[in-house]
C-alpha cells in the first residue's frame, strides 16, 4: 500500500506543478501591465486570471485562501528584474544539545 500512497502523492505533486505553471504563464503574460501599474506590489493569479493586487504578501494569501480555499494559486511579487537567490547545500545540520 505504501507504494500507492507514492504514486497517489505523485500524481498530485504533478497536478499541483502543472497548475502553477498555468499561473506563471499568466504572470507572464500580464507583466508589462502589471509592472506599469504595480511594480513592487505583490499579485494574486488563479489559473489565467489575475484576480488583484496587494500591497503586503500577507494580504494576498489571506485573501488567495478565502476565495480560493485549496486550490491552486499564485502569489508573486512583481518586479522588473526577477532577483537570483543563491541557496548553497553545503550546510552544517544543526544537532540537538540533549
Amino acid at each position: 500500500m505504501l507504494n500507492g500512497s507514492a504514486l497517489g502523492y505523485k500524481a498530485l505533486q504533478m497536478a499541483v506543478t502543472m497548475s502553477l505553471e498555468k499561473e506563471l504563464e499568466t504572470y507572464k503574460s500580464h507583466l508589462p501591465e502589471l509592472r506599469a501599474a504595480h511594480e513592487g506590489k505583490f499579485v494574486l493569479i488563479h489559473g489565467d486570471k489575475v484576480v488583484d493586487t496587494f500591497s503586503t504578501y500577507e494580504d494576498a494569501i489571506k485573501s488567495g485562501y478565502q476565495q480560493f480555499k485549496a486550490e491552486p494559486f499564485l502569489v508573486k511579487r512583481i518586479h522588473s528584474i526577477e532577483p537570483v537567490f543563491f541557496v548553497s547545500r553545503n550546510i552544517t545540520p544543526l544537532t540537538s544539545p540533549i
